[in-house]
């Protein structure tokens, strides 16, 4: 058979067809995001695109440059980083053009809690922890970041200092406190 029927499989991208893209925003929501987080993803994918990219396009031109493609792993492991880095990149930028951009320390009513604020709450245990609701992407829980759209900060939204609110959790409601809400820029 001519191999101008055959299709030559280089074996890269074919499991990459099948990885799931992050999660898209539900439905309806605003990708609300703080300028610190705005920031960190453009560098993010300024980073992808001048400079890790670039790298990777000359391993793979160099690689396909050494004969067969199909037992050459510098070739089939820096395709596949190319198609991650693609990847990361149209995420990135979708999520840059639907940002809406909300700075805390621009906030004029610090009495209530709202996006960019950190919060100081204590649950029924008497246990006292600090969250900054931040966006979406932004969400880390180590760092005590979490989503305006988690359950916790759903609960938390317009409360005031004192308030007591209810958590829905798997173990069913949870009474929380709120002890104190900070706005400043250096909690995002």
């Amino acid at each position: 058979m001519s191999k101008a029927f055959t299709r030559e499989d280089d074996g890269a991208g074919d499991e990459l067809d099948h990885v799931e893209e992050p999660d898209p925003l539900p439905s309806g929501t605003k990708n609300y995001m703080t300028p610190a987080g705005f920031r960190h993803m453009q560098e993010e994918r300024q980073q992808l695109t001048r400079v890790e990219r670039p790298k990777v396009v000359e391993i793979v031109s160099w690689a396909a440059g050494n004969g067969d493609r199909s037992e050459n792993g510098d070739y089939i492991y820096g395709k596949r980083r190319l198609h991650e880095i693609d990847r990361r990149i149209r995420f990135l930028t979708k999520r840059l053009e639907s940002a809406v951009v909300v700075d805390p320390a621009q906030q004029k009513n610090h009495e209530q809690v709202f996006f960019g604020a950190t919060v100081t709450y204590e649950n029924a245990r008497g246990e006292e922890h600090d969250v900054t609701l931040v966006g979406i992407d932004e969400a880390d829980m180590e760092q005590g970041k979490i989503s305006w759209i988690s359950p916790i900060a759903r609960a938390l939204l317009k409360a005031r200092e004192g308030d007591v609110v209810e958590v829905r959790t798997p173990a069913g409601p949870e009474a929380i406190e709120v002890v104190r809400i900070r706005y400043s820029d250096d909690a995002v």
